[in-house]
Formats: structure tokens, sequence, C-alpha cells
């Protein structure tokens, strides 16, 4: 066997002219915890806004929305739709919604945003927020729609109201972070790729 083990990566050569082993353990644990951490961070946000303290209601939907369209639109690798579909079970779990409106409405904004990612990619943070405030509205309102036909009941306008106003509220607070860590993230992909 020349060159490593079946299906394992061509050693590559390394800029004095030696080839450089394959990646080890350490290296693909990097990759992993790098391509997890949207997807963590964003359930430990959930978790923290389950939390009585904070306890507002929607507030679970508030920091997910965000992070599910933020990551879609500038880096969709790291939140992959099975991703989106764990974040979105979390999601009706904790705030106690009908099962399955949560993922399907995440998974719905996901779909659009990477479809659309590359122009929204190239707008400015103003226009993107505004692109994330019609996808909140959206999102609100089918949130709404799928909660009157799941108990077949009319629910209250108040909470996705509320829901709507705290969702496109929290974007910015939550975009700025959002903006630094993806930055590093693609920096130190870059780097390693070099």
């Amino acid at each position: 066997m020349i060159g490593g083990p079946p299906g394992a990566a061509p050693p590559r050569p390394s800029p004095q002219g030696r080839k450089e082993p394959p990646p080890g353990l350490l290296h693909r644990l990097d990759a992993l915890g790098r391509a997890s951490l949207p997807g963590v961070a964003t359930a430990g946000l959930m978790v923290l806004a389950a939390a009585p303290p904070a306890g507002l209601p929607g507030a679970v939907a508030a920091v997910c929305l965000p992070a599910v369209f933020f990551w879609s639109a500038f880096h969709p690798a790291a939140m992959p739709a099975p991703v989106v579909f764990a974040l979105g079970l979390l999601q009706d779990l904790l705030g106690l919604a009908p099962l399955g409106t949560g993922v399907l409405t995440l998974l719905l904004v996901h779909g659009a945003v990477t479809r659309w990612r590359r122009p929204i990619a190239r707008q400015t943070f103003l226009v993107v927020w505004v692109l994330y405030c019609a996808a909140a509205g959206a999102a609100a309102a089918l949130g709404w729609a799928l909660q009157f036909l799941l108990t077949l009941r009319l629910p209250a306008l108040t909470p996705a109201w509320h829901q709507f106003l705290l969702t496109i509220g929290l974007y910015p607070l939550l975009a700025w972070p959002m903006g630094w860590l993806h930055r590093t993230v693609v920096r130190v992909e870059e780097e390693a790729g070099a």
C-alpha cells in the first residue's frame, strides 16, 4: 500500500518539497469543532433563552431564527439541513409548541436563504436586516398558521407579534458576534488549507 490506507487523502507536497502526512486525529477534531460550532452555539443560546430568568415568550425562536438565517446565507456548510432540523425540534421542545412547527418553519427559511444566499451575502447589513425582517415575518405568520391547523383553535396574534418584534430586534445584536465568528472560521480554514 503506497501512500496510506485506502480512501485516505493522498499526501500533499509541503512548501519545502517534502510530502506532508495525511491529516491526523487532531486535525480532524479541529475541523469537526469548527463545523459544529454554529449549531452547538445556537443550541446553547436556545437553552439559555428558555431558562427561567430570561423566560421571555418567543425568546427561543428569537435566538434560533437569526442564527439559521445568518449561517444559511454566509456559511451554509456550517448550518446544514440536519442541524436545522435538530434546532427546530429543540425549539419546539423548549417553546412547548406543537412538534413540527419550528422544524418546518426553520427548514423553509433555511431552504429559501440557501437558495438566494449569493445575492444576500453581497448586500449591506441594512439590506440583509430588511430581508431578515421579511423572513422573520413570514416565519411568524407560518408558525401562527401551523399552530391553528394543528390545534384547530384560533391562536392569539399577540404572541406571534411579540415574537416577530423580539426576533427582528435581536438580529443586529446576534449578527455582530456571528459575523466575527464567521470571519474567524474562514480565516482559520484558509490558513489550514494553505
